[in-house]
């Protein structure tokens, strides 16, 4: 007998919300060369393990146990989940499927969310011996100039609102496989009007800040997908800004690490606790540091262009806005005491040194002269061999009240790690004459009248 083969035509499927915003994160950065082998991952040489020689050609040779580990960072593929829709029942995923027509993070952003054009400022200097030099974005009172105000469609609005309203409210808290809910979809999918709708009902319910598996709550989900407008909308209903995920970040500190200016400012007009600590030790603005370093390496390394200039820009607006907001320049990371400035001096970041230096401290000599497990930001560039910018960055940190005779845990003064060779050799008459100077002026303090 003949038997027909059952047919293996396979069924029609939709787009998942993580192919959507996958495609929505690619074609934000297409123009952007990779730096690594995942988008928003700080790259592999960044993270060092105890005792492993640094991989960044001209990174610090100091102390590698004391690099701040990235690994818990997750690549930005994993940040935008797969949202299937929780069955019986109507698709959460297909209903109200309204295009996204506002694009954040490209470098038209600021037309599309109809914002004037800021007016640039070098604001780190135009030193010859600088390579690269990054420009903020600012209004001639220093302050950033970025905004959001695109107005929701009201008839959008209004059709999720009776949506949404005519589910029972056990359907609308539902959580899926993955503990999502209607929310944390709309929000992934940048759906503003039903994302407004849905956290509207679910804030009468108490349940606005659900979490997923990952622990991730809707804004921390909006945060992650570049939305400032669903950021500021969640706030407004709400949410609570200090939420964190399983790895202790809280909204801060993802806008942060991926440089996300336009959301950093949606959450700094609410209140926030700008010193939260993520499981790591770090907060929000060692987050924005130790991003800005890993782009500005990728330009160190592969050169400069218009997309990287934009990301350098963006990231450093973040570390602005944060030092604005209050953050602390002072606040040390736990596992290796590191300050911000002891992460940019590490990774020879010569852009970020010149902008923390330049902001108004009462003690700046002692702020320059603070320990990360027994070394200085002076002992951290004189390990800066075969980086170009370590003169530069130790003529600075002099310049602020470095002290070269400091020791660290093993009794070594900054000389003592220098490289050997004609340029070691320069460096150390830099550091002998600088603490000559000091001794004659502490011995003058001394002298009577």
């Amino acid at each position: 007998m003949h038997f027909e083969k059952p047919s293996k035509e396979k069924p029609c499927t939709q787009l998942t919300v993580k192919k959507l915003l996958e495609q929505k994160r690619k074609r934000e950065t297409s123009s952007v060369p990779p730096s690594c082998s995942h988008p928003g991952l700080v790259p592999s040489a960044f993270t060092l393990s105890a005792g492993e020689p640094s991989n960044c050609p001209g990174g610090s040779n100091v102390d590698s146990n004391m690099a701040v580990s990235s690994q818990m960072w997750p690549p930005a593929e994993e940040l935008l989940f797969t949202y299937p829709s929780p069955q019986p029942g109507p698709s959460y995923s297909t209903s109200y499927n309204m295009p996204v027509t506002t694009e954040y993070g490209t470098p038209s952003h600021f037309q599309t969310l109809g914002i004037a054009q800021p007016q640039q400022y070098e604001s780190l200097g135009t030193d010859p011996g600088s390579s690269w030099s990054v420009l903020v974005e600012m209004d001639s009172s220093q302050n950033s100039v970025l905004s959001f105000n695109t107005p929701m469609d009201l008839n959008k609005l209004q059709e999720a609102r009776m949506f949404i309203n005519g589910m029972n409210d056990s359907r609308t808290t539902e959580q899926d496989d993955d503990g999502d809910t209607i929310l944390h979809i709309y929000t992934a999918k940048g759906l503003r009007e039903c994302a407004y709708a849905a956290a509207e009902k679910l804030s009468l319910l108490g349940k606005l800040d659900a979490k997923e598996h990952k622990g991730k709550t809707a804004l921390l989900v909006a945060v992650a997908a570049n939305n400032p407008e669903i950021v500021h909308d969640l706030l407004l209903l709400g949410a609570d800004i200090n939420a964190c995920d399983v790895n202790g970040q809280t909204a801060l500190h993802l806008a942060a690490h991926y440089g996300y200016n336009v959301v950093l400012q949606a959450l700094l007009l609410s209140p926030a606790n700008l010193e939260a600590r993520n499981f790591e030790g770090m907060t929000p603005l060692h987050c924005a540091a130790l991003s800005h370093c890993v782009t500005m390496k990728a330009i160190y390394a592969g050169g400069l262009s218009d997309a990287r200039l934009q990301t350098a820009t963006e990231k450093l607006a973040c570390v602005n806005m944060l030092l604005d907001a209050g953050a602390s320049l002072l606040s040390q990371e736990i596992k290796s005491n590191k300050t911000v400035l002891h992460l940019a001096v590490k990774e020879g970041n010569i852009d970020l040194v010149r902008f923390l230096l330049r902001n108004p401290l009462t003690n700046m000599k002692a702020f320059v002269n603070m320990k990360a497990h027994g070394h200085t930001v002076l002992h951290m560039a004189a390990g800066l061999h075969a980086n170009p910018h370590q003169k530069e960055i130790m003529q600075l940190l002099l310049s602020q009240g470095a002290d070269p005779s400091i020791r660290n845990l093993e009794n070594d003064q900054a000389a003592h790690l220098l490289q050997s060779g004609p340029v070691g050799e320069q460096l150390k008459v830099l550091l002998k004459r600088r603490n000559t100077s000091s001794r004659r002026r502490v011995l003058s303090l001394q002298d009577p009248e």
